[in-house]
């Protein structure tokens, strides 16, 4: 086997490792979960925070710098702290995303264990289509908490799913949220996933964001700022405004070249790329005293050269090549 496990067929280290801890969320967002709920896995199929350790070391000591946590909902997982506490441990930088919901009550937790960047999933600023998106009543909670954190000194980039006929005219008043606070906003192009009801005339792209800055900004105004490396949003900030705003492009313009991400479900799936419905059992293996390296291994080496092998916006179009995904919640936003 190779010391080099992270690295894909087409040269892609992979330096980054999203850790989904919950399938659960205390809300019910249109885009990530259907209506009717999904099929929770059984408690006991889901990684105890001594596997979630053991799987993450193995991952940093083969070159992963960067643990990002998410669900469904982290926080709402109740051994969130201890998860913290071990994952701290590693040399990594450690973030998190959550829907803000819960948490002021774990600023100082996250203070203790160096959590310094979250990203906060924010679809709308109006609190009608907040409830409507979310299917609760939680849009002040979550605003004020973004302010708290804001003030805490918290890095906080605030990830809003842009959905046609619904969000679109939000985009400006988005932007105008990063005036006076240091936040960066990111509008992310509406994904296929199970349940979703994903079609591409729902979907506002990268190319509809730009035309509608460019008409609401003077040219001047509009400043591209560097992406960092493996960065997957383009990145702008209007001249004289504290924060920034970025475009999310994964289907219209995806950045697969640069990617250097996995994804590891609640249950220990190990998933390749985000569009792809392929998983490798990594807890089965651990659970088993067995090495989960030639698992990760080959499951890296598997990886397709762009989004799960949909390399078309055609193939994108056809369901059965993304409805056997998971829904969002279930893979880990």
């Amino acid at each position: 086997m190779s010391d080099n496990i992270l690295q894909d067929s087409h040269g892609r280290d992979h330096a980054y490792l999203r850790i989904s801890l919950i399938e659960r969320c205390n809300l019910r967002c249109t885009y990530c979960m259907p209506k009717e709920g999904v099929t929770l896995s059984p408690k006991s199929d889901l990684m105890s925070y001594e596997e979630i350790y053991e799987i993450a070391k193995t991952f940093v000591d083969h070159g992963v710098t960067k643990i990002r946590l998410t669900g469904g909902e982290p926080l709402i997982r109740k051994d969130i702290p201890i998860i913290l506490e071990k994952l701290a441990t590693l040399p990594v930088e450690l973030s998190i995303t959550s829907n803000a919901v819960i948490i002021d009550k774990f600023i100082p937790v996250l203070k203790k264990y160096g959590v310094n960047k979250i990203n906060v999933s924010l679809d709308s600023l109006d609190e009608g289509k907040f409830k409507h998106i979310t299917r609760r009543h939680e849009f002040k909670r979550v605003y004020d908490n973004i302010l708290l954190l804001v003030k805490e000194g918290f890095t906080i980039k605030i990830n809003a799913v842009l959905m046609k006929d619904f969000n679109e005219n939000e985009i400006i008043d988005f932007i105008n949220f990063t005036k006076d606070l240091p936040v960066s906003v990111r509008f992310i192009e509406f994904m296929p996933f199970d349940g979703n009801k994903w079609d591409m005339s729902k979907m506002v792209s990268y190319a509809d964001v730009m035309k509608l800055v460019n008409a609401s900004f003077e040219e001047h105004q509009v400043e591209r700022l560097q992406d960092a490396p493996n960065d997957t949003s383009k990145n702008y900030k209007i001249k004289g405004y504290q924060g920034t705003f970025a475009i999310i492009s994964s289907v219209t313009n995806p950045f697969c070249d640069s990617c250097n991400r996995l994804r590891l479900t609640a249950n220990g799936q190990l998933k390749n790329c985000l569009f792809s419905s392929e998983e490798s059992d990594l807890l089965t293996t651990l659970r088993a005293g067995k090495s989960i390296e030639p698992v990760i291994q080959k499951a890296v080496l598997a990886k397709f050269k762009v989004r799960g092998g949909m390399d078309t916006l055609k193939k994108l179009q056809e369901p059965e090549l993304h409805t056997k995904n998971r829904s969002m919640t279930a893979i880990g936003g």
